[in-house]
């Protein structure tokens, strides 16, 4: 039998051990899937996210000079920058994409005043790029603790999480909100963490999987994306533009985002804006009242309402906001007709990736066969299932 692959902070430790020496520190970071919320979270909206059993590991170790040198174990791919004299990599170099990310948290912690000195790093990662489950969030969470136990910074996991959103919006060029850093950072087992955010509360609430003989299945459509190079930033600003227009429309100057309009005063003044910009704003402020609804029913047991609340959520991602693409509607249209489906939506910011699906668990294996079999007949691609427990958010382990 083939042996496991090992956990990605094991398989960094043992690159760096290789590749640099022993590591004074290792840490994890997980990836996430939204179950319901999507483009809310920089609207100062509502997100209802869980942390994955998939991760980025990070081993490191101390220098005494100013020079930072990594290695990939995940690409195989070394590269290093100085302390005092470092930018952005151009795209198209081996190290463009990840070495961006460290470039970016190291970044963000000078700036703060941190007084950071060299060192070296191994990463490693089983959460799938471009496959909308925030590879790059755990990437920047895992370098960001790690860091902080390094060199005794004393920041808080929300104050890690913040930091790596800032890394991504200034250095990466992605203007992300908060979710994906924030359960990432403060993830915790079996729950899915109701976020605020504007405020950054944050409320863990019980998703009782085993006990209610539920799985959270993650379809890879197989279909990838760059959120710089998406329509993602487009979208941001198209929300900002609705903001400016119902500010005016609604004589309402305390309106700050998409978030602070009701769907009553929005229905009142629709008419009035672009085509665009209207389903842009109704998408996010139904999404809120999704959030919400779909807390309060988990809570109350009401799986079938949460369910529907998911099917309704990817419609409107894909008629509203324009953000799906025919293989992801192709999955979610699968998986709402299969036996023991309650929900299926695509998660993450769309434009390729995966959809998630509340499947219970004595139908995961027809669920699996009929979907992507049927997947496979018409889209003539190869999609992959993942079903993926609740997890911890970030830790360090000496």
């Amino acid at each position: 039998m083939p042996h496991p692959k090992p956990r990605p902070i094991e398989a960094a430790q043992e690159a760096c051990r290789r590749e640099f020496g022993s590591p004074e520190i290792r840490a994890q970071a997980p990836g996430r899937v939204n179950l319901i919320g999507e483009h809310t979270d920089y609207n100062d909206g509502f997100v209802f996210p869980a942390a994955i059993d998939r991760e980025v590991g990070v081993a490191m170790r101390r220098r005494t000079d100013r020079l930072v040198r990594l290695y990939s174990e995940t690409y195989r791919r070394h590269d290093e920058f100085d302390l005092d004299a470092f930018a952005r990599i151009p795209p198209g170099s081996d190290a463009s994409t990840w070495g961006n990310y460290v470039r970016g948290v190291v970044r963000v912690l000078l700036d703060a005043g941190h007084p950071l000195l060299g060192f070296e790093a191994a990463i490693s990662g089983n959460v799938p790029e471009g496959a909308g489950l925030s590879s790059s969030a755990a990437f920047e969470v895992a370098m960001l603790t790690a860091l902080n136990a390094l060199f005794d910074l004393g920041r808080s996991a929300k104050e890690l999480a913040l930091l790596g959103q800032r890394a991504e919006n200034e250095f990466v060029g992605v203007a992300c909100g908060i979710m994906d850093q924030l359960i990432s950072a403060l993830g915790r087992r079996d729950h899915a963490l109701l976020i605020d955010c504007r405020s950054l509360e944050t409320r863990p609430v019980p998703l009782r999987l085993k006990e209610r003989g539920l799985a959270i299945a993650i379809l890879d459509s197989g279909m990838r994306r760059g959120l710089v190079d998406s329509k993602f930033n487009a979208r941001r600003a198209e929300c900002e533009d609705a903001v400016r227009r119902l500010k005016q429309l609604l004589g309402r100057d305390a309106i700050r985002a998409l978030r602070d309009v009701t769907p009553l005063e929005f229905n009142a003044v629709a008419r009035e804006l672009p085509d665009d910009i209207r389903a842009r704003a109704r998408h996010v402020i139904s999404e809120n009242e999704r959030v919400i609804r779909g807390v309060e029913a988990l809570e109350e047991g009401n799986l079938a309402v949460f369910g529907k609340l998911m099917n309704q959520s990817h419609q409107s991602l894909k008629n509203d906001f324009n953000v799906s693409i025919p293989q992801l509607d192709l999955l979610a249209s699968l998986a709402q007709k299969a036996p023991g489906v309650l929900g299926a939506r695509m998660t993450g910011a769309g434009f390729g990736g995966c959809t998630v699906n509340l499947v219970e668990v004595g139908s995961l294996a027809t669920f699996r066969d009929t979907v992507l079999n049927a997947y496979r007949e018409r889209s003539g691609r190869e999609a992959t299932l993942w079903v993926c427990e609740a997890a911890d958010g970030a830790s360090t382990l000496a």
